[in-house]
């Protein structure tokens, strides 16, 4: 079975790839990959090569499929895994595998794995740890984006509360209390956002800041604050790009007493300062973001930390049971991964898109692996559309659903575009 791939041989060495996929053993299957989304972790690990903690050593001997955000068509299935999983299923998978104390994951650590790939081989550990789910959903995107949402949702899992005295973790945000999301705008922070307006442990108050104030727009038109009140929260978007102070504004917010939960969403280290000096009494801070840095340091008030009980701790990924819960909620129409979503490409802008993540505008960037074509915001699909036709009927279903990527626009794409 042949396969093309995006493959990582070394530090910004990228390259696109045919090559042959050997015959899949009694305890693998192999996938037909429809979409996969790209991630910042993806960004970092082409960045640092070997450095990265997840890649192999000999990756530039045995280059290693990239893509962890990956949903398609099980094809086939070896003999061990047929009572499960059959030919023709949809599915996705939760990458964060942590095999026996292993930090491989698919996308990163693997040579015949990976979500930039026409086809690719799961390997028996990800049908072991129980991280290949099936999908049955419509769209594949969606799929695709449970993996980012689980992110956060499993940090909104993660964060702790404690009591004077007890000596027993409380899991989760503060029901009803004040969360802030710091760089909250981008992709990931909207699905932060999402997540705590629908999903089951909500805040009183959510304050989103960030410094890029389109971005900010885009947020507050996908969410206004009447719906956000109509599930008890008081939504507040905040730009403090221009603020001297930016702590006691922020502080004034929640009432001049600090937040229960602070969310940091990028790895600065005046952001993660600013989320120190926010945190009120047994405030939790969640370092979301990792850094490419492995010397990364920021200040953090120890006279809280004692006197006020305030906590840090950081989450990376979410687990089996956040992708589950972030699929539950799709299906249901809770959630909306979709407003995350802003650029659509093909395996052949998956490259020079995951290199240059960080310069890019807006969200999510979404691939078809199966299909060429170079990545395009949703945005300018009006624009394309005056020199080709199909652009201008994606623009059409797009307009009609909020300026959103969906089912239709995907169906649409998938069969008038030509194969890679």
């Amino acid at each position: 079975m042949k396969t093309r791939a995006l493959r990582l041989y070394g530090a910004n060495d990228l390259r696109l790839d045919t090559f042959e996929l050997p015959p899949i053993r009694e305890d693998e299957i192999l996938v037909e990959v429809i979409s996969d989304s790209l991630c910042m972790s993806t960004y970092k690990c082409a960045l640092l090569g070997k450095q990265h903690k997840r890649v192999p050593q000999n990756v530039d001997t045995h280059p290693t499929i990239l893509g962890h955000e990956f949903a398609g068509i099980i094809r086939e299935v070896g003999k061990k895994h047929q009572e499960k999983f059959q030919p023709g299923m949809k599915f996705t998978i939760q990458p964060a595998l942590n095999y026996k104390g292993s930090m491989w994951s698919p996308g990163y650590s693997y040579e015949y794995c990976g979500g930039d790939a026409t086809y690719c081989i799961i390997p028996p550990e990800v049908m072991e740890l129980g991280c290949l789910l099936e999908y049955k959903g419509d769209a594949f995107f969606e799929a695709s984006l449970a993996e980012p949402m689980s992110c956060s949702i499993g940090a909104f899992h993660a964060s702790y509360h404690t009591k004077m005295g007890d000596y027993h973790h409380t899991m989760g945000i503060q029901p009803g209390g004040k969360t802030i999301i710091l760089a909250g705008a981008g992709p990931m922070g909207l699905g932060a956002v999402d997540y705590a307006i629908h999903g089951n442990r909500r805040p009183g108050l959510l304050v989103v800041a960030d410094i890029d104030e389109k971005r900010l727009q885009r947020a507050s038109s996908l969410f206004s604050s009447e719906e956000a009140l109509q599930n008890g929260i008081s939504l507040i978007f905040k730009n403090i790009s221009d603020t001297e102070n930016p702590a006691a504004i922020l502080n004034e917010l929640a009432g001049g007493e600090g937040y229960d939960d602070v969310f940091v969403y990028t790895p600065v280290r005046s952001v993660v300062e600013l989320g120190s000096a926010l945190l009120g009494k047994d405030g939790c801070l969640n370092f979301f973001a990792g850094p490419t840095d492995k010397n990364f340091e920021a200040s953090m008030n120890f006279y809280k930390v004692h006197y006020s009980s305030a906590h840090v701790m950081g989450t990376t990924g979410g687990n089996t049971q956040d992708m589950l819960e972030s699929l539950e909620l799709t299906a249901a129409g809770m959630i909306h991964p979709a407003l995350m979503v802003t650029h659509i490409g093909g395996l052949n802008a998956a490259k020079d898109a995951t290199l240059q993540l960080p310069s890019l505008p807006g969200g999510k960037k979404l691939i078809y692996t199966h299909i060429d074509m170079e990545l395009t915001a949703i945005d300018d699909f009006s624009i394309k559309g005056e020199t080709d036709l199909r652009f201008a009927h994606l623009a059409e279903i797009t307009q009609r659903n909020n300026g959103l990527w969906s089912a239709e626009a995907e169906e649409y794409l998938l069969s008038h575009w030509k194969e890679i």
